[in-house]
C-alpha cells in the first residue's frame, strides 16, 4: 500500500506540473501549480483510479469476461449440449449431463433461427431462461439482448457471428476468474491526456473491422481524431460500437503491443466531439484508459482487431499492460 500511494503522490506532482503549465518546454523551471490546477489534477487522478478499479470489478464479476469457458459453432439441424460423452457439445463445467437441444432452421443468412428444444427427459431442474422457468421456443440472438440459458453459475447465449451462430459459454466457477490477481497498469501520465482534433466524415463511411475469427464486421466511422503526441500529429478513427452513439469507440495498436501490451491491440472509448459527430470540433482522448479487449484473458471471444489506419507507430506507455495470468 506504501508504494502504491508513492507512486499516486509522484504522479501527482509529475500531473500538477504538465498540467498547469503544458505549454512549458521541459528545460524551463515550472512556476508553482495553481490551487485550481491542483484541483483539477487530483479530480482527474481520483476519476483515473476509480475507472480502473471499476474495470477490474466489472472483469471479475460472476458474469465478466473471466467466465468465459466455451465457444461452441452450432450446425445446421439439431445441437445437443450439455457434459455428457453423448452430445453434440461438451460442456466443460459443473452442468447437468443433458440440458437441451439447439435446432438451427430456416435458408441463411437472415432467415435463419434457432430454438430451443427439451432432452427426451425434460429440462434439468433449476435451468432458466431471463430469469424464468426454461421453456421451449426461439431464442434471441441479438448482441444487445440475447435469450439467456442459466443453471446456478453457468450461463449460455447464442450468438450471431459471420452469417453463422455461436454458444458462448460462461461458468462463473471458471479456474480463469477464480485464479484472477489483478490488472497491471502503467502508472498515470498526463502527457497522454490530450486533445485532439474532430473532422467528420460526410457522409459517415462503413469501416470494415477485422476479428480474430477472420470475419469482418460492418461499423460506422464517423470520423477522424487528429491529436499531436511528442511533437508528432497521429489520426486515429472511432467507430460507433453496437449503435450506441452516446460515445466513440477507438480499436488501435502501437507499438507497445510487440512487448509490453496485448498484442492484438486495445480498446478506448471517448466522449462525443463538442459540437456533435457532423461538425468539426474537438475531442478528448485518454490513452491512460486504454484497456484490454476480452481476447487477451480467454480464447472464447470473438475480438475485432484493429483497422490498418489505426495501428500506431509509436509506444503508447499508458493505459493497461499484457495480461499475466
Amino acid at each position: 500500500m506504501r508504494i502504491l500511494a508513492s507512486r499516486a503522490a509522484l504522479a501527482l506532482a509529475f500531473f500538477l506540473a504538465c498540467w498547469a503549465h503544458p505549454a512549458l518546454s521541459q528545460s524551463e523551471p515550472a512556476p508553482p501549480a495553481t490551487a485550481s490546477a491542483a484541483n483539477d489534477a487530483a479530480g482527474w487522478l481520483q476519476d483515473l483510479s476509480t475507472w480502473r478499479a471499476q474495470r477490474e470489478h466489472e472483469l471479475a464479476a460472476p458474469d465478466g469476461w473471466l467466465t468465459l469457458a466455451g465457444m461452441e459453432w452450432l450446425n445446421p439441424g439439431v445441437n445437443s449440449f450439455g457434459t455428457a460423452a453423448d452430445n453434440r457439445i461438451r460442456v466443460h463445467a459443473q452442468a447437468p449431463g443433458h440440458i437441451g437441444l439447439l435446432t438451427v432452421s430456416g435458408n441463411p443468412p437472415n432467415g435463419q433461427i434457432v430454438q430451443l428444444l427439451a432432452p427426451s427427459g425434460g429440462f434439468p431442474p433449476g435451468l432458466q431462461i431471463d430469469g424464468s422457468p426454461a421453456r421451449e421456443g426461439t431464442l434471441s440472438v441479438n448482441d444487445q439482448k440475447p435469450s439467456t440459458i442459466t443453471w446456478h453459475g453457468l450461463s449460455m447465449v447464442v450468438l450471431s457471428r459471420g452469417g453463422r451462430f455461436v454458444l458462448r459459454i460462461k461458468d462463473a466457477d471458471s479456474p480463469t476468474r477464480t485464479a484472477f490477481s489483478g490488472l497491471h497498469w502503467y502508472a498515470p501520465d498526463p502527457n497522454y491526456h490530450v486533445t485532439a482534433r474532430w473532422i467528420p466524415f460526410k457522409p459517415p463511411q462503413i469501416e470494415k473491422i477485422p476479428t480474430v475469427i477472420g470475419t469482418t464486421l460492418d461499423m460506422t466511422a464517423p470520423g477522424v481524431a487528429e491529436f499531436l503526441l511528442n511533437g508528432k500529429v497521429y489520426l486515429l478513427e472511432p467507430v460507433i460500437e453496437g449503435g450506441d452513439t452516446s460515445q466513440l469507440f477507438f480499436i488501435l495498436s502501437d507499438d507497445t503491443s510487440n512487448s509490453a501490451t496485448y498484442q492484438g491491440g486495445r480498446f478506448l472509448h471517448a466522449s462525443l466531439p463538442d459540437h456533435g459527430l457532423s461538425q468539426p470540433g474537438s475531442l478528448t482522448l485518454d490513452f491512460n484508459r486504454l484497456y484490454n479487449p476480452p481476447c487477451a484473458y480467454t480464447a472464447y471471444a470473438t475480438c475485432p482487431l484493429p483497422p490498418e489506419k489505426n495501428r500506431l507507430p509509436v509506444a503508447l506507455q499508458a493505459g493497461e499492460q499484457r495480461y499475466a495470468r
